[in-house]
Protein backbone atom coordinates (compact mmCIF):
# COMPACT_ATOMS: atom_id res chain seq x y z
CA UNK A 1 0.00 0.00 0.00
CA UNK A 2 1.16 3.52 -0.48
CA UNK A 3 1.51 5.33 3.09
CA UNK A 4 1.98 8.42 4.49
CA UNK A 5 2.84 9.51 7.59
CA UNK A 6 2.73 13.22 9.16
CA UNK A 7 4.64 13.83 11.83
CA UNK A 8 8.57 11.81 12.09
CA UNK A 9 9.14 11.70 15.84
CA UNK A 10 9.36 8.73 17.80
CA UNK A 11 5.92 6.97 16.75
CA UNK A 12 6.12 8.07 13.48
CA UNK A 13 9.45 7.10 12.29
CA UNK A 14 9.36 3.69 13.74
CA UNK A 15 5.74 3.09 12.25
CA UNK A 16 7.08 4.49 8.73
CA UNK A 17 10.13 2.43 8.56
CA UNK A 18 8.32 -1.03 9.72
CA UNK A 19 5.59 -0.48 7.76
CA UNK A 20 7.96 0.00 4.94
CA UNK A 21 9.69 -3.16 5.72
CA UNK A 22 6.32 -5.13 5.60
CA UNK A 23 6.33 -4.34 2.10
CA UNK A 24 4.60 -0.94 1.65
CA UNK A 25 5.69 2.32 -0.08
CA UNK A 26 6.44 4.57 3.08
CA UNK A 27 6.50 8.60 3.04
CA UNK A 28 7.23 10.24 6.37
CA UNK A 29 6.53 14.12 6.33
CA UNK A 30 7.74 16.86 8.49
CA UNK A 31 7.44 20.48 8.58
CA UNK A 32 10.88 20.14 10.46
CA UNK A 33 13.11 20.55 7.25
CA UNK A 34 16.48 20.08 9.21
CA UNK A 35 15.08 16.79 10.52
CA UNK A 36 13.95 15.92 7.07
CA UNK A 37 17.51 16.60 5.47
CA UNK A 38 19.29 14.83 8.79
CA UNK A 39 16.96 11.52 7.73
CA UNK A 40 17.31 11.73 3.93
CA UNK A 41 21.40 11.48 4.74
CA UNK A 42 20.74 8.49 7.28
CA UNK A 43 21.09 10.41 10.43
CA UNK A 44 18.83 10.02 12.67
CA UNK A 45 17.29 12.27 15.15
CA UNK A 46 16.30 9.94 17.89
CA UNK A 47 18.01 7.20 19.55
CA UNK A 48 16.17 3.84 18.98
CA UNK A 49 17.44 0.04 19.30
CA UNK A 50 17.66 -1.48 15.37
CA UNK A 51 16.25 2.00 13.94
CA UNK A 52 19.19 3.07 12.14
CA UNK A 53 19.49 -0.21 10.14
CA UNK A 54 15.74 -0.47 10.10
CA UNK A 55 15.48 3.33 7.55
CA UNK A 56 18.70 2.87 5.82
CA UNK A 57 17.39 -0.78 4.98
CA UNK A 58 14.29 0.42 3.18
CA UNK A 59 15.57 4.04 1.77
CA UNK A 60 18.02 1.91 -0.34
CA UNK A 61 15.60 -1.05 -1.16
CA UNK A 62 13.27 2.27 -2.29
CA UNK A 63 10.41 1.40 0.20
CA UNK A 64 11.10 4.60 2.59
CA UNK A 65 11.09 8.72 1.68
CA UNK A 66 10.93 11.43 3.70
CA UNK A 67 9.74 15.09 2.88
CA UNK A 68 8.53 18.05 4.30
CA UNK A 69 6.13 18.56 1.69
CA UNK A 70 2.50 17.70 3.02
CA UNK A 71 0.36 18.12 -0.11
CA UNK A 72 3.19 15.84 -1.96
CA UNK A 73 2.44 13.25 0.75
CA UNK A 74 -1.19 13.07 0.66
CA UNK A 75 -1.18 12.95 -3.13
CA UNK A 76 0.88 10.32 -3.16
CA UNK A 77 -0.86 7.77 -0.70
CA UNK A 78 -4.43 6.57 0.53
CA UNK A 79 -3.60 6.16 3.83
CA UNK A 80 -2.63 9.12 5.72
CA UNK A 81 -1.15 8.81 9.57
CA UNK A 82 -1.36 11.11 11.82
CA UNK A 83 1.48 11.20 14.21
CA UNK A 84 2.18 14.74 14.99
CA UNK A 85 2.65 15.95 18.69
CA UNK A 86 -0.05 16.46 21.35
CA UNK A 87 2.10 18.08 23.74
CA UNK A 88 0.00 18.77 27.53
CA UNK A 89 -1.18 22.52 28.08
CA UNK A 90 -0.11 24.27 31.33
CA UNK A 91 -3.50 22.87 32.65
CA UNK A 92 -2.75 19.55 32.04
CA UNK A 93 -5.31 19.12 28.67
CA UNK A 94 -3.58 17.98 25.23
CA UNK A 95 -3.12 20.62 22.91
CA UNK A 96 -4.39 19.53 19.48
CA UNK A 97 -3.55 22.42 17.68
CA UNK A 98 -1.18 20.49 15.35
CA UNK A 99 -3.58 17.80 14.48
CA UNK A 100 -6.17 20.58 13.55
CA UNK A 101 -3.90 22.29 11.26
CA UNK A 102 -2.55 19.36 9.78
CA UNK A 103 -6.30 17.89 9.21
CA UNK A 104 -6.95 20.99 7.35
CA UNK A 105 -3.95 20.61 4.76
CA UNK A 106 -4.91 17.01 4.35
CA UNK A 107 -8.61 18.43 3.24
CA UNK A 108 -7.10 21.03 0.58
CA UNK A 109 -4.71 18.36 -0.71
CA UNK A 110 -6.65 14.65 -0.88
CA UNK A 111 -7.27 14.29 -4.72
CA UNK A 112 -9.15 11.39 -4.28
CA UNK A 113 -10.18 9.18 -1.35
CA UNK A 114 -8.39 9.13 1.69
CA UNK A 115 -8.04 7.14 4.99
CA UNK A 116 -7.02 9.73 7.48
CA UNK A 117 -5.64 7.84 10.87
CA UNK A 118 -5.10 9.00 14.27
CA UNK A 119 -2.22 7.50 15.27
CA UNK A 120 -0.97 10.29 17.89
CA UNK A 121 -2.73 9.93 21.57
CA UNK A 122 -5.26 11.97 21.58
CA UNK A 123 -8.71 12.73 24.07
CA UNK A 124 -11.18 10.91 23.13
CA UNK A 125 -13.65 12.73 20.62
CA UNK A 126 -10.82 14.21 19.02
CA UNK A 127 -11.99 11.68 15.97
CA UNK A 128 -14.93 13.94 15.59
CA UNK A 129 -13.13 17.25 15.18
CA UNK A 130 -10.91 15.82 12.81
CA UNK A 131 -13.61 14.80 10.81
CA UNK A 132 -15.37 18.10 11.12
CA UNK A 133 -12.42 20.10 10.02
CA UNK A 134 -11.91 18.18 7.20
CA UNK A 135 -15.85 18.39 5.91
CA UNK A 136 -15.18 22.83 6.36
CA UNK A 137 -12.17 22.40 4.32
CA UNK A 138 -12.96 19.36 1.72
CA UNK A 139 -14.28 21.80 -0.90
CA UNK A 140 -14.02 19.81 -3.46
CA UNK A 141 -16.45 17.11 -1.62
CA UNK A 142 -13.35 14.52 -1.89
CA UNK A 143 -14.72 10.80 -0.02
CA UNK A 144 -12.99 10.24 2.96
CA UNK A 145 -12.94 7.85 6.39
CA UNK A 146 -11.40 8.94 9.56
CA UNK A 147 -9.90 5.84 12.17
CA UNK A 148 -8.05 5.87 14.96
CA UNK A 149 -5.57 3.15 15.90
CA UNK A 150 -3.69 3.83 18.26
CA UNK A 151 0.21 2.88 18.84
CA UNK A 152 2.08 1.09 21.74
CA UNK A 153 5.13 1.45 20.97
CA UNK A 154 7.69 1.46 23.95
CA UNK A 155 10.85 3.34 23.91
CA UNK A 156 13.83 1.03 23.79
CA UNK A 157 11.65 -1.61 22.17
CA UNK A 158 9.82 -0.06 19.71
CA UNK A 159 10.47 -2.35 16.85
CA UNK A 160 10.00 -5.26 18.52
CA UNK A 161 6.74 -4.12 19.62
CA UNK A 162 5.38 -2.89 16.39
CA UNK A 163 6.46 -6.32 14.59
CA UNK A 164 5.24 -8.43 17.66
CA UNK A 165 2.36 -6.49 19.19
CA UNK A 166 -0.05 -7.65 22.10
CA UNK A 167 -3.15 -6.19 20.35
CA UNK A 168 -3.76 -3.87 17.41
CA UNK A 169 -6.65 -1.51 18.14
CA UNK A 170 -8.53 0.23 15.12
CA UNK A 171 -11.48 2.32 15.66
CA UNK A 172 -13.60 2.82 12.23
CA UNK A 173 -16.80 3.89 10.98
CA UNK A 174 -17.35 2.31 8.03
CA UNK A 175 -16.34 -1.22 5.83
CA UNK A 176 -14.11 0.16 3.78
CA UNK A 177 -11.69 1.98 6.50
CA UNK A 178 -11.75 -1.57 8.59
CA UNK A 179 -10.79 -3.26 5.52
CA UNK A 180 -8.28 -1.16 4.33
CA UNK A 181 -6.58 -1.04 8.04
CA UNK A 182 -7.20 -5.14 8.48
CA UNK A 183 -5.28 -5.58 5.34
CA UNK A 184 -2.58 -3.34 5.95
CA UNK A 185 -1.72 -5.11 9.49
CA UNK A 186 -2.59 -8.63 8.49
CA UNK A 187 1.45 -9.46 7.56
CA UNK A 188 1.60 -9.18 11.52
CA UNK A 189 -0.73 -11.80 12.32
CA UNK A 190 -1.42 -9.71 15.83
CA UNK A 191 -5.23 -10.00 17.32
CA UNK A 192 -7.12 -7.11 15.76
CA UNK A 193 -9.29 -5.37 17.90
CA UNK A 194 -12.20 -3.17 15.79
CA UNK A 195 -13.73 -0.91 17.33
CA UNK A 196 -16.10 2.47 17.13
CA UNK A 197 -13.49 5.55 16.70
CA UNK A 198 -14.79 6.77 20.73
CA UNK A 199 -13.48 3.38 22.46
CA UNK A 200 -10.07 3.00 20.22
CA UNK A 201 -9.39 6.62 21.50
CA UNK A 202 -9.93 5.59 25.22
CA UNK A 203 -8.42 2.37 25.10
CA UNK A 204 -5.14 4.05 24.52
CA UNK A 205 -5.67 6.48 27.65
CA UNK A 206 -6.87 4.19 29.72
CA UNK A 207 -4.20 1.65 29.18
CA UNK A 208 -1.10 4.17 30.05
CA UNK A 209 -3.28 5.44 33.04
CA UNK A 210 -3.53 1.07 34.39
CA UNK A 211 -0.28 0.89 33.52
CA UNK A 212 1.01 4.04 35.71
CA UNK A 213 -1.24 3.47 38.49
CA UNK A 214 0.82 -0.17 38.51
CA UNK A 215 3.72 1.68 38.94
CA UNK A 216 2.64 4.38 41.84
CA UNK A 217 0.78 1.14 43.63
CA UNK A 218 4.20 -0.75 43.96
CA UNK A 219 6.26 2.83 44.41
CA UNK A 220 3.75 3.30 47.39
CA UNK A 221 3.81 -0.74 48.52
CA UNK A 222 7.69 -0.51 48.30
CA UNK A 223 7.22 2.75 50.73
CA UNK A 224 5.57 1.06 53.23
CA UNK A 225 8.51 -1.76 52.71
CA UNK A 226 10.73 0.83 54.15
CA UNK A 227 9.10 1.81 56.98
CA UNK A 228 8.50 -1.79 58.58
CA UNK A 229 11.54 -3.51 57.24
CA UNK A 230 10.33 -5.91 54.35
CA UNK A 231 12.06 -6.44 50.89
CA UNK A 232 9.73 -4.86 48.05
CA UNK A 233 11.67 -7.50 45.33
CA UNK A 234 10.19 -10.48 47.41
CA UNK A 235 6.97 -8.66 47.67
CA UNK A 236 6.67 -7.78 44.13
CA UNK A 237 7.74 -11.04 43.26
CA UNK A 238 4.68 -12.62 45.30
CA UNK A 239 2.15 -10.66 43.79
CA UNK A 240 3.98 -10.74 40.00
CA UNK A 241 3.47 -14.94 40.31
CA UNK A 242 -0.17 -14.25 40.47
CA UNK A 243 -1.21 -14.77 36.66
CA UNK A 244 -4.05 -11.92 37.77
CA UNK A 245 -1.70 -9.42 38.75
CA UNK A 246 1.09 -10.20 36.40
CA UNK A 247 5.07 -9.02 37.17
CA UNK A 248 4.89 -6.30 34.43
CA UNK A 249 5.54 -3.22 35.96
CA UNK A 250 6.03 -4.14 39.33
CA UNK A 251 9.86 -2.99 39.94
CA UNK A 252 9.75 0.13 42.38
CA UNK A 253 12.01 3.03 41.78
CA UNK A 254 12.20 6.92 41.42
CA UNK A 255 8.75 7.15 39.48
CA UNK A 256 8.05 7.32 35.62
CA UNK A 257 8.63 9.60 33.54
CA UNK A 258 8.85 9.82 29.42
CA UNK A 259 6.78 11.49 26.92
CA UNK A 260 3.54 9.27 27.28
CA UNK A 261 2.73 8.23 31.35
CA UNK A 262 2.67 11.60 32.99
CA UNK A 263 1.44 13.29 29.60
CA UNK A 264 -1.47 10.71 29.12
CA UNK A 265 -2.51 10.63 32.93
CA UNK A 266 -2.84 14.29 33.14
CA UNK A 267 -4.93 14.12 29.78
CA UNK A 268 -6.95 11.67 30.79
CA UNK A 269 -7.79 13.69 33.86
CA UNK A 270 -8.96 16.49 32.55
CA UNK A 271 -11.08 14.40 30.03
CA UNK A 272 -13.26 12.77 33.26
CA UNK A 273 -13.43 16.51 34.22
CA UNK A 274 -14.67 17.28 31.35
CA UNK A 275 -17.38 14.80 31.56
CA UNK A 276 -18.49 15.71 35.01
CA UNK A 277 -16.08 12.62 36.68
CA UNK A 278 -13.36 13.43 39.22
CA UNK A 279 -10.80 10.45 38.84
CA UNK A 280 -9.73 10.38 42.07
CA UNK A 281 -7.63 7.41 41.95
CA UNK A 282 -4.92 8.88 38.72
CA UNK A 283 -5.27 12.08 40.65
CA UNK A 284 -3.38 10.02 43.41
CA UNK A 285 -1.10 8.04 41.16
CA UNK A 286 0.52 11.40 39.83
CA UNK A 287 1.30 12.52 43.61
CA UNK A 288 2.66 9.04 44.76
CA UNK A 289 5.31 9.83 41.21
CA UNK A 290 6.13 13.28 42.90
CA UNK A 291 6.75 11.80 45.97
CA UNK A 292 9.03 9.54 44.49
CA UNK A 293 11.71 11.85 43.22
CA UNK A 294 11.34 14.07 46.62
CA UNK A 295 12.12 10.99 48.62
CA UNK A 296 15.17 10.41 46.84
CA UNK A 297 16.05 13.59 47.94
CA UNK A 298 15.74 12.55 51.49
CA UNK A 299 17.39 9.08 51.29
CA UNK A 300 20.52 11.37 50.45
CA UNK A 301 20.06 13.77 52.94
CA UNK A 302 19.59 10.97 55.62
CA UNK A 303 22.79 9.27 54.37
CA UNK A 304 25.15 12.32 54.06
CA UNK A 305 23.86 14.44 56.50
CA UNK A 306 24.23 18.03 55.47
CA UNK A 307 23.75 18.22 51.34
CA UNK A 308 25.45 21.94 51.04
CA UNK A 309 28.52 21.40 49.22
CA UNK A 310 28.63 17.49 48.85
CA UNK A 311 29.00 16.06 45.23
CA UNK A 312 26.69 13.50 44.16
CA UNK A 313 27.14 11.54 41.17
CA UNK A 314 24.03 10.66 38.62
CA UNK A 315 23.94 7.34 36.92
CA UNK A 316 21.59 7.78 33.85
CA UNK A 317 19.72 10.96 32.76
CA UNK A 318 17.19 9.18 30.16
CA UNK A 319 13.89 8.42 31.70
CA UNK A 320 14.54 4.46 30.88
CA UNK A 321 17.31 2.44 29.19
CA UNK A 322 17.85 1.95 25.48
CA UNK A 323 16.67 5.04 24.79
CA UNK A 324 17.74 9.19 24.67
CA UNK A 325 14.21 10.48 25.32
CA UNK A 326 14.63 12.52 28.51
CA UNK A 327 11.11 14.20 28.81
CA UNK A 328 9.75 13.88 31.91
CA UNK A 329 12.87 12.56 33.09
CA UNK A 330 12.81 11.72 37.18
CA UNK A 331 16.44 12.76 37.32
CA UNK A 332 16.17 15.98 35.68
CA UNK A 333 13.83 16.99 38.60
CA UNK A 334 16.11 15.15 40.82
CA UNK A 335 19.38 17.32 40.00
CA UNK A 336 17.26 20.49 40.20
CA UNK A 337 16.53 19.47 43.74
CA UNK A 338 19.95 18.37 44.59
CA UNK A 339 21.15 22.13 42.97
CA UNK A 340 18.82 24.04 45.00
CA UNK A 341 21.05 22.16 47.99
CA UNK A 342 23.80 23.52 46.88
CA UNK A 343 24.88 20.33 45.72
CA UNK A 344 27.62 19.48 42.91
CA UNK A 345 26.37 16.97 40.68
CA UNK A 346 28.31 14.90 38.27
CA UNK A 347 26.50 13.16 35.60
CA UNK A 348 26.55 10.25 33.29
CA UNK A 349 24.19 8.67 30.28
CA UNK A 350 25.44 6.81 27.61
CA UNK A 351 22.73 8.13 25.08
CA UNK A 352 21.37 11.08 26.30
CA UNK A 353 24.02 13.71 27.18
CA UNK A 354 23.61 16.01 24.19
CA UNK A 355 19.96 16.33 25.31
CA UNK A 356 20.39 16.89 29.07
CA UNK A 357 22.86 19.68 28.45
CA UNK A 358 20.12 21.39 26.39
CA UNK A 359 17.22 20.68 28.96
CA UNK A 360 19.48 21.88 31.36
CA UNK A 361 20.65 25.26 28.93
CA UNK A 362 16.61 25.92 29.18
CA UNK A 363 16.59 26.17 32.83
CA UNK A 364 19.58 28.97 33.03
CA UNK A 365 22.52 26.31 33.46
CA UNK A 366 24.57 27.27 30.75
CA UNK A 367 28.05 26.31 31.50
CA UNK A 368 29.30 22.92 32.85
CA UNK A 369 32.54 21.92 34.38
CA UNK A 370 34.39 21.37 37.85
CA UNK A 371 34.02 24.86 38.47
CA UNK A 372 30.21 25.39 37.13
CA UNK A 373 28.88 23.09 39.44
CA UNK A 374 27.44 20.28 36.99
CA UNK A 375 29.48 18.11 35.58
CA UNK A 376 29.13 15.86 32.41
CA UNK A 377 31.78 13.31 32.74
CA UNK A 378 32.97 9.99 30.03
CA UNK A 379 31.83 7.44 32.15
CA UNK A 380 30.44 5.86 35.46
CA UNK A 381 34.32 5.71 37.07
CA UNK A 382 34.46 9.29 36.27
CA UNK A 383 31.20 10.19 37.92
CA UNK A 384 32.86 8.26 40.65
CA UNK A 385 35.31 9.86 41.35
CA UNK A 386 35.72 12.16 44.60
CA UNK A 387 31.80 11.91 45.04
CA UNK A 388 30.03 11.57 48.16
CA UNK A 389 27.15 9.56 46.87
CA UNK A 390 25.67 7.70 43.58
CA UNK A 391 22.42 7.85 42.79
CA UNK A 392 20.97 4.99 39.64
CA UNK A 393 18.47 7.08 38.30
CA UNK A 394 18.36 4.75 34.87
CA UNK A 395 18.90 1.33 34.69
CA UNK A 396 21.08 0.59 31.65
CA UNK A 397 22.64 -2.44 31.46
CA UNK A 398 26.26 -1.14 31.57
CA UNK A 399 25.60 0.17 34.99
CA UNK A 400 24.73 -3.52 36.32
CA UNK A 401 28.36 -4.24 35.13
CA UNK A 402 30.46 -1.99 36.91
CA UNK A 403 33.52 -2.93 38.64
CA UNK A 404 32.33 -1.83 42.49
CA UNK A 405 36.24 -2.02 43.43
CA UNK A 406 37.15 0.28 41.74
CA UNK A 407 34.42 2.44 42.29
CA UNK A 408 34.53 2.02 46.09
CA UNK A 409 38.25 3.53 46.37
CA UNK A 410 37.45 6.21 43.31
CA UNK A 411 34.52 7.77 45.67
CA UNK A 412 35.11 10.00 48.60
CA UNK A 413 31.97 8.27 50.81
CA UNK A 414 31.38 4.53 49.51
CA UNK A 415 27.32 5.70 49.23
CA UNK A 416 24.91 4.34 46.76
CA UNK A 417 21.27 5.73 46.37
CA UNK A 418 20.37 2.70 44.05
CA UNK A 419 16.85 4.49 42.67
CA UNK A 420 15.51 1.14 40.38
CA UNK A 421 16.97 -1.59 42.27
CA UNK A 422 19.54 -2.73 40.07
CA UNK A 423 21.83 -4.10 42.44
CA UNK A 424 21.91 -7.00 45.16
CA UNK A 425 22.27 -4.79 48.74
CA UNK A 426 24.22 -7.52 50.28
CA UNK A 427 26.97 -7.64 47.49
CA UNK A 428 27.24 -3.95 47.56
CA UNK A 429 27.05 -3.84 51.39
CA UNK A 430 29.85 -6.98 51.84
CA UNK A 431 32.22 -4.40 49.66
CA UNK A 432 32.03 -1.79 52.47
CA UNK A 433 29.29 0.40 50.33
CA UNK A 434 26.85 2.05 52.36
CA UNK A 435 23.36 0.89 50.29
CA UNK A 436 19.97 2.41 49.69
CA UNK A 437 17.25 1.16 47.56
CA UNK A 438 13.84 1.59 47.07
CA UNK A 439 11.88 -0.79 49.77
CA UNK A 440 14.96 -2.95 49.95
CA UNK A 441 15.47 -4.38 52.92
Amino acid sequence: MNICIIGSGHVGLVTGACFADLGNKVICVDNDEEKIGKLQRGMMPIYEPGLEELVKRNKKEGRLYFSSGLKGGVRKSEIIFIAVGTPPRDNGEADLSYVEHVSREIALSMPSYRLIVEKSTVPVNTGEWVEHTIKVFNSRNVRFDVASNPEFLREGSAIEDFMHPDRIVIGVKSKRARDLLVELYKPLKAPIVVTDIKSAELIKHASNSFLAAKISFINAVANICDMVGADLVEVSTGMGLDKMIGKEFLNAGIGFGGSCFPKDLSAFVKIAERCGYDFGILKEVEKVNEYQKRMVVKKIEGLLWNLSKKTIGILGIAFKPDTDDIRSAPSLEIISMLKREGVRVKIYDPEAMDKAKRALAKEGISSFGKNAGIEFCKDAYAVSKDSDCLIIATEWNEFKELDFKKIKKLMRQPVIVDGRNIYDPEELQKLGFRYLGIGRR
